[in-house]
């Protein structure tokens, strides 16, 4: 038997491939409907509610978001920046923020670009290129998150920021 050269071997084997990836694969018979649920499909889906009910677990409230601070911050790596807020009943009344990534540039956020969209379940400020910033409670920290941002940072930096929490009691940020 003739053996192939090794680049038709590899031919051969790209075309055999190709042709098994087309193929139609088995038909799958429809699973029968469940009419009543087992009884243990019946705990587990009533094991949350229970929960809830012996206060294990909380929902977070939807109340307006209050908070005011002037914060710095930096970590060990250099990464850092400042925000300045001022949100009463869930209404922006100043809002700056600045991020430095090292090595790559910073970002620059003032609320005179943007324009309130959203008081709940969470704040929303957008501005006209699309840039997002959302602020919203959880537990002891405010949250401040930025999307669809580029524009407003030093090439190639957005990819770098993360949101900034603040921490409700002693006004600090991270």
């Amino acid at each position: 038997m003739r053996r192939l050269h090794p680049a038709l071997r590899a031919v051969a084997l790209a075309a055999v491939t190709l042709l098994g990836a087309c193929a139609t694969p088995p038909e799958r018979k429809p699973e029968p409907a469940a009419t009543t649920p087992s009884p243990a499909q019946s705990a587990a889906e009533a094991e949350p509610e229970r929960a809830l009910q012996r206060g294990r677990l909380k929902p977070m409230p939807v109340r307006p978001l209050s908070i005011k601070t002037d914060c710095r911050f930096k970590d060990e790596v250099g990464y850092g920046g400042s925000a300045v807020l001022d949100v009463s009943h869930s209404e922006v009344r100043a809002f700056a923020a600045t991020v430095d990534v090292p090595k790559r540039g910073s970002c620059k956020f003032d609320l005179a670009d943007f324009r309130q969209v959203l008081k709940e379940p969470h704040v929303e400020l957008q501005a006209r290129d699309g840039c997002t910033v959302r602020m919203w409670e959880q537990g002891e920290q405010v949250t401040v998150a930025f999307s669809e941002c580029a524009k407003r940072c030093t090439r190639g930096t957005f990819e770098y920021v993360w949101p900034i929490l603040v921490d409700r009691s002693s006004g600090q940020c991270t």
